[in-house]
Order: structure tokens, then C-alpha cells, then sequence
């Protein structure tokens, strides 16, 4: 208690002796700080005539008291309230709860009169709204890896410890190491199966929007679940090692296949090309292995979906330049076989090419999201680990160059996919990456 005392008044006095002098013409109605002390009688909410001892982070709330306008500084624990003299009379004050959950809680207002010359304390309770868990570091993490949750108040209250809980199996608390309310890092326990994730603090319980081990909106999973996987110009490597998360992966780049630095095409070592089609005449997307994504999985609600696949980019081979280019495609743009055979609606279908990548003369390029993970520190690796990784389908609206694309997403434009890491017009190094990739999925996002 002492030493909150200390930092409240002492930041009192840094704020009171940098304050500016107002000038010296006297304004009958201007506000006027008061001497003496407060008091507080009690607090409600600003628009109910509704009695409280608590409340939440960033609701507004009206103190009743006396001499209020002596007051110059609200400390809710060890957060600073925002004052506006306009909400403040004599026996009322109108304040925001800060958005900031205290480090230190001591289930306390301090109300500091001017010049710090004194300090009134009020019992009056902090609460964080009910946690949000937002993302799971590896939703195929396996049973006993590390992972880290992370989200908004996820706060562990010593009278009511945060609660984690999978489909089948809780964590132990004494497995959670936290980063403020932000993140919690623990192991996934034994029996942990498929599954939404609940987390459980003083203001409630809620279950997280992704899922662990999510199987929804599966496209690609290598191991023959959706029988879908390399279908276009280039078969990339499908393999298995003592990475893997459960079974096969797709590799883009072998570790000594360069990523030059100035954008070089390599299909040849990191494109991916999923197209749909099997050479018919007219083209039915029949072939169990060549249907079009969307009769796979329902894009009708795209704008709240994300792409979600998991990634290990080993520390010995890390990535240091170009866009990972992430291409949804109509099969106006591509498909597999002679172009300007008709589909089934009878519309003509763009055939194998690759002039949808980056355009050939005035071709219209579809849109794709440009991710580059890199430029923050000029490498990126995912720590010899596995990862999830999260591209928005709101991310989807470049073209090759970084300048909005001249066909928007649709949501006939999920027909086809190609991760192509190449071009994106940023500067870097060349490297020599590896690029392991599972469970490519659309998922509900928002």
C-alpha cells in the first residue's frame, strides 16, 4: 500500500510542477479548481440512476460527494483516469474506468487534490470484461508441446485462478506461465481432443473462435483426407520427417535452392498450384482430385473467413526476402486444361498459364495477399517449431506489385489456390529457405 502511496504521489508532483500557468484575466464561469479535500459518498453509472461498488474497464461512471472540484487526479489501483473539468461539479464527477487492467490491485480509487497536497482513497473494484481468447501459437500443437495462448483479459486473479479447457482435458495451473493479460503459455495436456478451447476468469467464461486440431474447412492436409495436392505445372514435394506435425507436408524450397533477392521467378522450387480441371472437353469438375475448392468448402460468407495453415521454417535455413504470394483463383483465371473450354455454366475457362501470377499485358491478375514476415527484422524462421499462421481474407487485395488488384476477391474467386513466394516488390536478401506447410483450411475468422 505504502509503496503505491509513493509512485501515485510521486507522479502527482512530476505532473503539478510541469503543469503551464494560466493567465492572469479573470473569467467569472471558467473552472476553478477548489481547496480542501473530497469526499465520496458513493458511485453509479453516469446514465443510471443505479447504485455500484465495481465496474468494468472502460465503463463510464459518476462519483457523489462533495468538493469533487478539488480534485485534480483519479487513480483507479495504478491506472490514471482521463479528467475533463466539463464533467466535474461539487458533487459530482464523471469518469471513464481506464481500459488498462492494473499491474497492482488493491480494489482502490485515490483521488489527488492539486499540487498532490492530499490523497483520498476509496474502495471501489476493477473488473476485466470476460477473456477473449484470439489464437492458439500451433492449433496442431501434439499432446505435451509448449504453446501459447494469447487474447485479451486473460487475467489470473489469485481468488479465482484462470481456467483453460480443452474437448477432453484442463490444464493444470500450475503449468500457466503468464505475460500480463495478454498471454498464457502452457502445454497442451494429455486428452486434449479436437475442439473449441475455453477459458474461464473472474468475469466469466468463453470459448475461442478457432479450434484446436480444426478440421473445418480443410482443403489441403497432404495425407489424403481431401484427396487434393499438387494440380498444375509443378509437383512439389509431399513428404514426411521427424518435423511433422501428423503425417505428410508440402516443402517449398530444398535449402540450397536460392530465393534471390531481386525477385527472380522460381516456380520451379516455390510455387504450389492447386487448379482445378482434368483436361475434359466441355469440363464437368467431376474428378474427385480436381474439383473446384468451393464445391469442397462453402465460401458463400468469404469476407469472415481466414486462410489458416501451419508453417516450420527451420533457424538453418531462414527467410530473408520476396512475398509469400497467396492466390485464390476463378476458373476464369486458371484451370487445368486448354483455355477457352467452357465450364459447366457454359462461361469459358482460362486453361493452364501462368500469366494470372503476374499478368502478361493487359491480363487481369486476381487478387492475393502479399505476407512478409521478414521485413520487420530482415529474417524470419518460426524457431524450429510449428506454427499457425493467419492470412485474412481481407489481406487478399494486391497484385503482384503491392497496388490493389485489378480483380477484387469474389466469391467465385476460390476455385483454385497457388502459394507462390516470389516478387512482391521488396527488397531483402537472397536466402536459401525452407518453407514446410500443413492443413491449408478456410475458416470462419470474425
Amino acid at each position: 500500500m505504502k509503496n503505491i502511496f509513493k509512485s501515485i504521489l510521486f507522479l502527482a508532483v512530476l505532473a503539478a510542477s510541469a503543469a503551464c500557468n494560466t493567465d492572469s484575466i479573470d473569467y467569472p464561469d471558467r473552472y476553478k479548481v477548489a481547496d480542501g479535500k473530497p469526499t465520496v459518498v458513493s458511485f453509479r453509472y453516469a446514465d443510471q440512476d443505479s447504485y455500484l461498488t465495481q465496474a468494468y474497464l472502460g465503463e463510464i461512471i459518476c462519483m457523489l460527494g462533495d468538493n469533487l472540484r478539488s480534485v485534480t487526479q483519479i487513480w483507479f489501483n495504478d491506472q490514471q483516469a482521463v479528467l475533463n473539468p466539463s464533467y466535474i461539479t461539487d458533487h459530482t464527477l464523471i469518469v471513464a474506468v481506464p481500459k488498462t487492467y492494473p499491474t497492482r490491485k488493491d480494489d482502490k480509487v485515490y483521488l489527488i487534490t492539486k499540487d498532490a497536497k492530499d490523497t483520498v482513497s476509496v474502495d471501489f473494484k476493477v473488473l476485466a470484461p470476460a477473456p477473449l481468447p484470439l489464437a492458439m501459437s500451433n492449433e496442431w500443437a501434439a499432446v505435451g508441446e509448449e504453446v501459447t495462448l494469447t487474447g485479451d483479459y486473460l487475467i489470473d486473479d489469485p481468488d479465482s485462478p484462470l481456467e483453460i479447457e480443452f474437448v477432453g482435458a484442463s490444464v493444470p495451473h500450475a503449468d500457466m506461465s503468464f505475460a500480463g493479460g495478454s498471454a498464457v503459455t502452457f502445454h497442451v495436456p494429455a486428452g486434449a481432443q479436437p475442439g473449441f478451447v475455453k477459458v474461464t476468469t473472474a468475469s466469466g467464461t468463453t470459448s475461442s473462435k478457432f479450434q484446436f486440431h480444426d478440421s473445418r474447412g480443410m482443403l489441403f492436409d497432404f495425407d489424403g483426407v481431401t484427396g487434393l495436392g499438387n494440380h498444375g505445372w509443378h509437383n512439389r514435394d509431399i513428404i514426411t520427417d521427424a518435423t511433422a506435425i501428423d503425417g505428410n507436408f508440402l516443402q517449398l524450397g530444398n535449402g540450397s535452392a536460392t530465393l534471390a533477392a531481386d525477385g527472380t521467378w522460381d516456380d520451379t522450387n516455390f510455387s504450389f498450384e492447386y487448379w482445378p480441371g482434368n483436361w475434359e472437353d466441355p469440363e464437368t469438375f467431376s474428378d474427385p482430385a480436381s474439383r473446384r475448392l468451393y464445391d469442397l468448402v462453402d465460401f458463400s460468407n468469404y469476407t469472415t473467413m481466414a486462410f489458416k495453415f501451419e508453417l516450420y521454417i527451420p533457424s538453418s535455413n531462414p527467410w530473408k526476402s520476396n512475398a509469400m504470394q497467396i492466390i485464390p483463383s476463378s476458373t476464369a483465371s486458371v484451370t487445368l486444361g486448354n483455355a477457352g473450354v467452357l465450364g459447366p455454366d457454359g462461361k469459358a475457362l482460362g486453361g493452364a498459364n501462368n500469366k494470372y501470377i503476374s499478368g502478361d499485358g493487359d491480363y487481369p491478375t486476381p487478387a492475393r495477399a502479399l505476407w512478409r514476415p521478414w521485413l520487420e527484422s530482415g529474417s524470419y524462421d518460426t524457431g524450429d517449431k510449428w506454427v499457425t499462421i493467419v492470412i485474412p481474407m481481407s489481406d487478399i487485395k494486391f497484385d503482384s506489385h503491392g497496388k490493389d488488384a485489378m480483380v477484387p476477391l469474389a466469391a467465385d474467386s476460390f476455385a483454385g489456390l497457388t502459394i507462390f513466394v516470389s516478387g512482391g516488390d521488396v527488397a531483402g536478401e537472397d536466402c536459401q529457405p525452407i518453407f514446410k506447410i500443413d492443413h491449408i483450411r478456410a475458416v470462419p475468422y470474425k
